[in-house]
C-alpha cells in the first residue's frame, strides 16, 4: 500500500498551488495520483460524507480546485519549515473549505450513487450546450483511472500539436 502520510511531499520543490489548466501532462500524472490520495485520506480521516466530498468529486472543476487548493494549503502548513501554529491555521480553513464544498456538492448535484455533469448557465448569445443526463456510480476507483487517462492523453495530444506547430 503506498504511504498516504505524504500527500505529494516526496517532490524536490516546496509545496506550491497548481494551476490545473497548465499542466502538462506529466505533471498533470501525478498531481490527480497526490490529489486522490489526499482527498481519499481526507474523506476518511475526517468521517467526511458525500455532501462533502462525493465519489466522482474528480468529474467536477469546481471540486477539484476547491480540494487542490486545501490539499495544497495543508502540504505547506504541514512542511517541516512551517510555524508551529500552521495546522491550526489549516483546521480553520478545513472549516471554511467544508462549507464551500457543500455548496459546490449542492450546487453540481453529485451524491453517493449518482453523478451528473455540472449544468452550465447559458449567457445570452452563447450557444446552448448539451445537456448529460445522471450516471450510476458502480466503481470510484476504476472510474477515476479512466478519467485521469483521458485528462493526461489530452493533455499529451494538445502538447503534440503545439510542437508540431513550433516546428511548421
Amino acid at each position: 500500500m503506498e504511504d498516504e502520510s505524504k500527500f505529494g511531499t516526496d517532490r524536490d520543490l516546496p509545496p506550491g498551488p497548481i494551476n490545473w489548466n497548465l499542466l502538462d501532462a506529466p505533471a498533470a500524472a501525478i498531481e490527480w495520483r497526490d490529489l486522490d490520495m489526499f482527498v481519499t485520506w481526507l474523506k476518511n480521516t475526517f468521517g467526511l460524507p458525500p455532501a462533502i466530498v462525493p465519489p466522482f468529486w474528480h468529474r467536477h472543476d469546481e471540486l477539484i480546485w476547491e480540494l487542490s487548493a486545501l490539499h495544497t494549503h495543508f502540504l505547506a502548513c504541514y512542511d517541516d519549515a512551517a510555524s508551529p501554529s500552521a495546522p491550526v491555521l489549516w483546521m480553520r480553513e478545513f472549516a471554511d473549505c467544508r462549507q464551500r464544498l457543500r455548496e459546490w456538492v449542492a450546487t453540481c448535484g453529485t451524491r453517493l450513487d449518482r453523478d451528473r455533469p455540472t449544468r452550465q448557465t447559458t449567457w445570452p448569445g452563447e450557444p446552448v450546450g448539451e445537456v448529460a443526463g445522471e450516471a450510476e456510480i458502480s466503481d470510484r476507483a476504476a472510474d477515476f483511472t479512466k478519467f485521469v487517462h483521458e485528462d493526461v492523453s489530452r493533455r499529451s495530444r494538445a502538447e503534440e500539436i503545439a510542437r508540431h506547430q513550433l516546428l511548421a
